[in-house]
Order: C-alpha cells, then sequence, then structure tokens
C-alpha cells in the first residue's frame, strides 16, 4: 500500500478502487429500457458546461439529467447504514455528496433542467417509464427540439 494512501489497509484500498463511479448494474439496466424506447442519451456527461458534475444521463435538448445514486455514497433513508470503520471520515464523506447532491439539483433547476434522482434499489422498469414520460413531455412542449439527443 503507498505511504500517502487514504485506505487503512491494502484490502481496503482494493475494495474501494473496485467501486464503479460509473455504468452500474442500476444505471445499465435503466439505460437499456430506455434505449428500447428510442430515446437517445449521453452518458455520464456535464448538463452545464461550466458546473463540474456530471449526471449518469443527460437529454440536453430536453434538458433531462438523471442520477442513479447509490443508497451508501448518497446516504439513502432506506439503506444507508454507518460505517464501523473511521466513521467520522466516511460519514463525513457522505455527508459531503449528499450536499452537493442538494446544489447540483439546486443550479440544475435554476439553469432551466428537470433533474430526477433515483436510488440504486428502485426498480430500473419504474426508473426507465419515469424518465421516459417527463423526457416527452418536455419534448412536447418545445416541439422544436430534436427526438435524438
Amino acid at each position: 500500500m503507498p505511504a500517502d494512501s487514504w485506505a487503512s489497509s491494502a484490502a481496503r484500498r482494493r475494495n474501494m478502487q473496485a467501486i464503479r463511479s460509473r455504468d452500474t448494474v442500476p444505471e445499465r439496466l435503466v439505460r437499456r429500457l430506455l434505449h428500447a424506447q428510442g430515446l437517445r442519451y449521453r452518458v455520464s456527461a456535464r448538463p452545464l458546461p461550466d458546473l463540474r458534475r456530471t449526471a449518469d444521463l443527460v437529454f440536453r435538448p430536453a434538458k433531462v439529467a438523471v442520477f442513479i445514486d447509490g443508497c451508501y455514497w448518497h446516504g439513502c433513508p432506506e439503506h444507508y447504514v454507518p460505517p464501523k470503520t473511521n466513521p467520522g471520515y466516511w460519514s463525513g464523506k457522505v455527508a459531503g455528496n449528499m450536499a452537493r447532491d442538494r446544489d447540483t439539483n439546486r443550479r440544475l433547476s435554476e439553469a432551466g433542467w428537470l433533474v430526477l434522482r433515483f436510488w440504486e434499489h428502485e426498480p430500473a422498469a419504474a426508473c426507465a417509464a419515469r424518465i421516459a414520460a417527463e423526457v416527452r413531455e418536455r419534448r412536447q412542449r418545445d416541439p422544436g427540439r430534436t427526438s435524438n439527443e
């Protein structure tokens, strides 16, 4: 383990490095369902170029940003369990993620974007149905938008 590592052990470091930040199973399931419905989108893209945050799915012309949040990393009220090892660091990290999520929602909303957030445990079909309905509804309000993102 490198001397400057934040991990408490080599095993913990390997475990943490294996956690995906994009292309998770819940994201891929939702993307597959949306693609099958003919919807096109950007993956892991910045909705606003000057905002250093990426959404899991971005429907640019419709101005819809989709986030599929992990229960642990984003503090799911149903499934988050505070860590037993190094709780000060990890609980602070999760609290910071939650504050950043709220800030991201606010900034995107102020810029006219619809922000849709789902938890990783929510059924992919229900998430995809809501996303598709919102994107189609926004496209109908502004027919000048293209059908492909």
